[in-house]
């Protein structure tokens, strides 16, 4: 249990038996009546951001998420194996909380997963992670009718948007968030 006044980023409420991180807050006091928190929440399963506020004071029950350094090892059906970096310990991820994230996934690769009283909440891959391109068609000269981009498929079997000098093979960086390519990688 904490009150209002502990309350920073990053703090894992547990609002009637949801999970909620606290994205913004911030103490108002206003002239007249009691001070109070107003507060940005983030669903921490299903990304769903509501404005909520508390009074100045109030007992909110915290949750401890512990965030892990693990390794991906591979797929086991549709679910995905994690190893913990210390303590060699192996969990099953489920497809449903890796999400889109499985399109950055490769093996040996570190991520941070969310764990809460044993079930993994979350993964949370680095910003920016490093693909070979497995297959794009061959960009043609003055063929700028599309914006200078060309459908690329990644190892790890993603889509993405590439700029058309780009061939098969190469390494680029790409953008965990969102799927853009943010530039070649030089070997």
């Amino acid at each position: 249990m904490a009150t209002t006044n502990d309350l920073k980023n990053g703090l894992v409420l547990n609002l009637d038996g949801q999970l909620w991180t606290v994205t913004a807050f911030q103490h108002v006091k206003p002239g007249k009546g009691g001070a109070f928190v107003r507060t940005t929440l983030k669903h921490v399963l299903t990304g769903k951001v509501v404005d909520k506020t508390f009074n100045a004071g109030t007992k909110v029950d915290t949750a401890t998420v512990d965030r892990r350094n693990m390794t991906y090892l591979y797929k086991d059906g549709a679910d995905f194996v994690f190893m913990d970096a210390e303590t060699y310990d192996q969990i099953t991820v489920l497809a449903e909380t890796v999400g889109d994230n499985a399109n950055y996934l490769l093996e040996n690769f570190e991520v941070q997963v969310a764990v809460h009283e044993g079930v993994p909440l979350y993964i949370e891959l680095p910003t920016s992670v490093e693909l070979i391109v497995q297959h794009t068609d061959p960009g043609l000269q003055g063929d700028r009718s599309t914006g200078g981009t060309k459908p690329a498929t990644l190892e790890t079997g993603a889509e993405i948007q590439v700029p058309l000098f780009l061939t098969t093979g190469e390494k680029i960086k790409v953008d965990t968030r969102d799927g853009r390519y943010l530039g070649r990688v030089s070997n």
